[in-house]
């Protein structure tokens, strides 16, 4: 059986991927995207992040879900924890060639991160891109 994923958060779609990359998506969506799909949970009754589905690494040194898109070093944490075989997913299932010189900032390049991890956590769990 599916997952249910939490109605505010959109569905992992060649569409949310590409909002993702052209910001018409707001940083806190990515954020708890990317928050979601690495197990963090939110108990509003005990008002706690639950870290039970975190990866130890993640759960040890973020107890609370980061900020991707306005810090660097998860964002590092991020392309670092992409499987090698996974690093060109952008380019192959989306198409997207890379941001022009002088028209990207580290915030498009954090998004970009964001989508191929979203990418690379589809592949490695079997997903199928819509």
């Amino acid at each position: 059986m599916a997952e249910v994923i939490p109605n505010n958060l959109p569905p992992l779609t060649k569409d949310t991927f590409w909002a993702i990359i052209n910001q018409e998506i707001s940083d806190e969506v990515v954020n708890a995207l990317l928050a979601y799909y690495l197990g963090y949970r939110f108990d509003g009754d005990r008002q706690k992040w639950e870290l039970g589905e975190v990866e130890s690494s993640w759960a040890q040194e973020y107890p609370v879900p980061p900020n991707f898109i306005e810090n660097r070093p998860p964002t590092v944490k991020l392309t670092r924890s992409i499987p090698p075989e996974n690093k060109q997913l952008l380019k192959e299932q989306l198409g997207f060639t890379g941001y022009k010189i002088g028209e990207f900032t580290p915030r498009h390049t954090r998004r970009a991160t964001a989508v191929n991890w979203l990418l690379s956590y589809m592949a490695t769990h079997n997903l199928l891109l819509h």
